[in-house]
């Protein structure tokens, strides 16, 4: 297992950017497949993008590909999300997820460790 802590989250207004980091700690982080998942009130967890052990493969939700990045520093045992061009409907809570194994995941339920969340707040 790996422990997960976001931060990065905060108010931005439309157009602007904002870049999320998730902090691991515990298990070897390179042995990991990441994942970013968002979620509103009364929604399901939705899958953002994903990124494999070493960075090589990354996958991304149709809404926010070609505004988004996802990248890992493992020697920082740490993965982002660079966030552009955000718009209002990117509003949610942002939650960072890791699988062991190299492998990405856009699927929620193949994911064993989940970090508390951060807020990401796009203002009109």
């Amino acid at each position: 297992q790996v422990q997960l802590v976001e931060s990065g989250g905060g108010l931005v207004q439309a157009g602007g950017s904002l870049r999320l980091s998730c902090a691991a700690s515990g298990r070897t982080f390179s042995s990991f497949a990441a994942g970013w998942f968002r979620q509103v009130p009364g929604k399901e967890r939705e899958f953002v993008a994903t990124i494999s052990w070493s960075g090589g493969s990354r996958y991304y939700a149709d809404s926010v590909k070609g505004r988004f990045a996802i990248f890992r520093d493992n020697a920082k045992n740490t993965v982002y999300l660079q966030m552009n061009s955000l718009q209002p409907e990117d509003t949610a809570v942002y939650y960072c997820a890791a699988k062991f194994g190299s492998t990405p995941t856009t699927r929620r339920d193949e994911y064993t460790d989940w970090g508390q969340g951060t807020q990401v707040t796009v203002s009109s």
